[in-house]
């Protein structure tokens, strides 16, 4: 490991205060912790997923890279155990994404599985009816889940057998993270393919759609989008997965926009990360049957800087003519406030961040690249962390929620029950990177985080930045003490400067 040391007070760690589910921009105190850095590896091709194995290793995932490998945190040496050539990845959202360990892998029982999703073309299952360029490379391109055995004398993964194919693929918004349930089932998230804005402006989102019988039956999996699925280990539907409109199937919640991070607390609460779009990036919980509003609510269902616009149904001049904006609905779209859905839908325990209507969502110092300087950060994944003797004071249960726009890791603190964030929310780690992902050592005082090789960030001096510090890399940040609050400078925190 190349030792990097810096203590976080130099990192601009913040924190927010508030008992409120729905965080504003502007509630940011300076935090004291501190932290030791240092870099476990750097030239990793797009790391996606870090887990850390019961043999101390930190398995990865490499999104372009199509490795999946196991790291040595202490030595930074890395072991590539499969590369899997099958997979495709033509953009910035698809490739090798999910990882899951199962959580008898090396202990004799003949349950020595990986377990792993990727984006592949299928020439058999033929085209996307939603692509029609058949230039395209998303023309065929489709997700599938896999299961890996592993070899313990050579540390090598083989006999890869597909549990599921023909799952929904896109240019953006694939969501992607898969975890191994308590309760011996896959949990996966797929996006609602970033449908119904840029590119994708004219393609409806169907985060609300609900699977048919007849879907089910024909291995049809277009209704997917914007859901978590939950899988039993050979790929099937489990007999006691939710019926959503009379039908049941892999399913688990519906009404997503691009849940990117899930968690287990130790009582089996599953806790989901999802990236909002200007406003209001959300932390849930999911619970079975679930509706979470999407996308006809973000965030709380509070008619607060948000309203779903209709894109597809454009009419007079139809939708192709239409010109795309972020910050204006012509009238020739149909929209209609949050407030408009009145389906009962779950609320999340935590919005980053919730603005009032009449914000400014373009700020100066992106010049241009305003997605960057919204409220929201980005949240790519989520790590449940249990306080305890001889770990990190003061995180007794909290989430610890990597950023891909503010290049942090937030804090969130839960009640004694782990149902509601609760307390103070802490910002740590500020650097010009995009964090991708998150695993804590097995004695709770290393955090580990995972960044992008490419790709815009919030810059720390203002404005943004495509020179990231810590490129394709694992870095480390070790608790090393308490610190004093008066000698962290204040955040500066751009995106503020929406209120003017």
């Amino acid at each position: 490991m190349k030792n990097l040391t810096s203590i976080c007070a130099l990192l601009a760690c913040t924190a927010l205060v508030g008992p409120s589910v729905a965080q504003s921009p502007d509630s940011y105190v300076t935090g004291a912790k501190q932290f030791t850095q240092s870099v476990v590896i750097t030239g990793l091709a797009n790391p996606w997923e870090i887990t850390l194995g019961p043999d101390g290793m930190l398995w990865t995932t490499e999104r372009t890279g199509k490795r999946i490998s196991r790291i040595d945190p202490t030595t930074g040496e890395q072991h590539v155990a499969i590369t899997i050539d099958e997979i495709s990845a033509p953009g910035g959202q698809d490739g090798l994404m999910g990882l899951a360990l199962h959580p008898e892998l090396g202990q004799g029982t003949g349950n020595d599985y990986v377990y792993a999703a990727y984006s592949y073309v299928d020439e058999e299952k033929g085209a996307d009816p939603q692509v029609t360029d058949a230039s395209s490379p998303y023309h065929m391109l489709y997700t599938k889940i896999i299961r890996l055995s592993y070899n313990e004398a050579d540390g090598t993964l083989s006999d890869p057998v597909d549990l599921i194919t023909g799952l929904p693929a896109s240019n953006d918004h694939n969501s992607g993270r898969l975890k191994f349930g308590p309760d011996n089932t896959l949990y996966y998230t797929l996006g609602d393919q970033g449908n119904n804005q840029g590119a994708n402006v004219c393609l409806p989102i169907e985060a609300q759609r609900l699977p048919t019988a007849d879907e089910i039956a024909a291995k049809d999996y277009v209704a997917y989008v914007g859901k978590s699925l939950r899988l039993n280990l050979d790929g099937s539907i489990p007999e006691d997965n939710p019926e959503l409109d009379g039908v049941q199937s892999h399913v688990f919640t519906y009404g997503h926009r691009n849940m990117q991070g899930i968690a287990f607390g130790p009582d089996g609460t599953l806790y989901a990360t999802e990236h909002g779009p200007k406003t209001d990036d959300e932390v849930n919980i999911l619970t079975s049957g679930g509706n979470y509003g999407w996308p006809n609510v973000a965030g709380l269902n509070d008619d607060k800087a948000y309203e779903h616009a209709n894109w597809e149904l454009a009419a007079n001049p139809p939708c192709a003519e239409t010109t795309f904006s972020e910050y204006a609905i012509p009238d020739n779209v149909p929209h209609e406030p949050e407030s408009a859905f009145t389906e009962p839908m779950v609320d999340p325990i935590a919005t980053m961040f919730t603005v009032d209507t009449g914000w400014n969502f373009v700020v100066p110092d992106c010049k241009g690249t305003d997605f960057i300087c919204w409220p929201t950060v980005g949240i790519t994944s989520v790590e449940y962390y249990q306080g305890g003797d001889d770990r990190i004071p003061g995180w007794d249960k909290v989430l610890l929620a990597p950023t891909l726009k503010r290049g942090s890791i937030y804090v969130l603190p839960l009640d004694e029950n782990g149902q509601a964030v609760d307390g103070t929310v802490e910002r740590y780690f500020q650097t010009n990177n995009r964090y991708r992902d998150v695993a804590v050592s097995a004695d709770g005082k290393t955090i580990y985080i995972a960044t992008d090789a490419t790709g815009l960030a919030e810059n720390t001096e203002g404005g943004t930045t495509s020179e990231l510090a810590n490129p394709g890399e694992i870095i480390a940040y070790t608790y090393a003490g308490e610190g004093d609050p008066s000698a962290v400078p204040p955040p500066n925190e751009q995106s503020l400067r929406g209120q003017g």
